[in-house]
């Protein structure tokens, strides 16, 4: 068994596809009209037939209370993997990306945490 998809929901989906693709540098894998919303996912150019990242629209009226409860309580939604943590957090920050943490090396692992625009907090982590 393995992952194929993981979400995160979206306040404006065509805000999110150019957040997603023009800053973090993902690549769409679909965008598919279905009524209001789109079935858009996008994926990691170095892993095209990877996980899918769905760009969930928020809709439901239990998301947005869920969202708001974890940004206030400054906890990411999801975490995404980068070689540099400090590397990814300066171009990202080049980018005008806001960050809630600055990177902090925690033993093994080094993280940071931006904002996406679109409602959630992002982790971004590596490995050391």
């Amino acid at each position: 068994m393995k992952i194929h998809l993981s979400s995160v929901f979206v306040d404006d989906q065509a805000e999110a596809l150019r957040f997603y693709t023009d800053v973090l540098g993902f690549t769409v894998k679909h965008d598919i009209p279905m009524g209001e919303h789109r079935w858009l996912t996008v994926v990691s150019p170095d892993d095209p037939d990877g996980t899918e990242l769905v760009l969930e629209p928020s809709s439901h009226p239990a998301v947005p209370p869920f969202k708001q409860a974890l940004v206030e309580d400054g906890i990411p939604l999801t975490s995404f993997a980068v070689s540099d943590v400090h590397k990814e957090y300066e171009r990202l920050k080049g980018l005008g990306v806001r960050f809630t943490q600055e990177p902090v090396d925690m033993g093994p692992v080094t993280t940071a945490i931006f904002d996406d625009t679109c409602g959630n907090l992002i982790q971004i982590a590596a490995q050391a």
